[in-house]
Parts: C-alpha cells; sequence; structure tokens
C-alpha cells in the first residue's frame, strides 16, 4: 500500500489529531487569541500516558491551545491574558506556570519541537550496509541502551515500534532510525548513532530512507526533538522535513503528596 498525500492533506491530518488530543476544533489552531480547553483523553489520542494530562500545551506558530484541569482554568485565563500565544514557551512565561503548577503537585515536562515531512519522497544514494527490521525483529532490541530514541524502551502494544532501518559495520550496527504508530496514520521517527560513527551522515541516510518507507506503507512520518539538540534538528531538515508545531505537558512533581 502506497500512500501519496500532498502537503495540505498532511497539515490537516496534524491539526486534527491535535484537536483530538486538545479537545478543540482543527480551526483553533489557526486563531490569533489563546485557547482553554478542559482535559479530555481521548481514544484516539496518541498514548503518550495513561492517565489525562493536568495540562498541555500546543502552539502551530500563531495561538497557543492549552487543555488543562478545570481547577487552573481561572489562573490560565488570566496568565494568557494580553500574551501572543508563542510566547507562553519562553522561560520567562514558563516560569509563572511552573511556580502555578506546583501548587496543583505538577511541573512542566519537555518541550517537543515537532517536524513533519515534505510532500515527496527523497533520494537517497548511500554505500551503507543497509538492513531493515520488521515489527518481530525489533523485539531483541528492547531494553538496549544503545537505541533510546530509535526505538521505546519495551513494547508498547498502543503506539508499537512497526519498523526500523540499521546500518551495520560488519556484524555491528552503527547506527539504527525506527518508527513507532503513535496513531495508524501518523508513525514517529527516532534515531540512534553509536558515538564512534557519528559524522559520517549515517542518520541522515536512515532516517530518509525510514521516512520513504513509511510513505509508501501508507502512513505519514513525522519527528520530534528538544530546542537545543541542534545535531537532531539538522537531520530532520536534512531528512525533508519542516517544523511545524510545539508541544509541552504538566507531570506529576515527586516533591509534592496531592497529585490528581
Amino acid at each position: 500500500m502506497s500512500f501519496n498525500p500532498g502537503k495540505k492533506e498532511i497539515e490537516e491530518k496534524i491539526k486534527n489529531q491535535l484537536a483530538v488530543e486538545f479537545n478543540c476544533s482543527p480551526q483553533d489552531f489557526d486563531k490569533t487569541e489563546n485557547i482553554i480547553t478542559t482535559e479530555h483523553q481521548h481514544p484516539d489520542r496518541r498514548k503518550f500516558s495513561d492517565k489525562p494530562f493536568f495540562l498541555q500545551m500546543a502552539t502551530l506558530g500563531k495561538n497557543t491551545v492549552i487543555s488543562a484541569d478545570e481547577s487552573i482554568h481561572p489562573w490560565l485565563t488570566n496568565w494568557v491574558k494580553g500574551k501572543q500565544g508563542i510566547w507562553l514557551f519562553e522561560q520567562h512565561n514558563y516560569f509563572e506556570l511552573e511556580t502555578e503548577l506546583r501548587k496543583h503537585g505538577y511541573k512542566m515536562a519537555l518541550t517537543h519541537h515537532m517536524f513533519v515531512p515534505e510532500a515527496k519522497l527523497i533520494d537517497v544514494k548511500t554505500d551503507l550496509k543497509i538492513k531493515w527490521l520488521e515489527q518481530n525483529d525489533i523485539t531483541p532490541f528492547y531494553g538496549n541502551e544503545n537505541f533510546p530514541n530509535a526505538i521505546c524502551d519495551k513494547f508498547k502494544p498502543e503506539r508499537p515500534d512497526v519498523l526500523a532501518v540499521v546500518a551495520m559495520d560488519g556484524d555491528k550496527i552503527m547506527g539504527m532510525a525506527g518508527c513507532s504508530a503513535d496513531t495508524p496514520e501518523l508513525w514517529q521517527i527516532g534515531i540512534d548513532v553509536l558515538p564512534e560513527y557519528r559524522g559520517r551522515g549515517i542518520a541522515k541516510s536512515l532516517v530518509t530512507l525510514l521516512r520513504n518507507e513509511t510513505f509508501r506503507r501508507g502512513a505519514i512520518p513525522y519527528y520530534g526533538t528538544s530546542l537545543a539538540n541542534l545535531p537532531s534538528w539538522k537531520t530532520a531538515l536534512d531528512c525533508g522535513f519542516k517544523p511545524f508545531w510545539v508541544e509541552a505537558e504538566s507531570q506529576p512533581d515527586e516533591n509534592t503528596e496531592f497529585t490528581k
């Protein structure tokens, strides 16, 4: 099965997925005013947690949509007042949010900078020895500390690792790119290259191969990294991905006793 979506279709699918997870409409991400909604654990969400997030927030570069427990809505309404959505992710505003969350037994987790692919396959020219791993082939690698980004730490049926590609140096793996089916249509790509093999273009080759194969299998590849992981940003850009949204969520504060 092959899938050939256009740029608009890819972006609409991402917006629709975020709307499911943030309990809003896709059009809410195009507004200028910030939007606050009530938390909701939709069955079609990307299943990163088995409990509703006390707070999560996302921006596509205009406003910010915040889904949160109703107990913090009055504070959030005041906090976003007069602020452009994109600046809510800046440190001085984050500090205010963090301070308030601690009162409820939570704190902010990582900020995820998310990329969508260009709507085309990309030519890959490489002399690397390549090996493909189907879902069953990935199982022996769970728990391997060399590949924490390429695959999950264990099998997760709610978002299984479905495909991986590795570059080999004889019998040794130099690098691995893998993707998890976060939804049936959205497969997230991660990459790990062993330190002694970095700087050889291995990440670019593996991620590009995997993004192309994901399209061929009827899904949309997407990619996420952190703010300061510049090598990962470069890999994403080199492999035909572009920044599209930023999201973040809260997590329980282990220093308190009264999380929801």
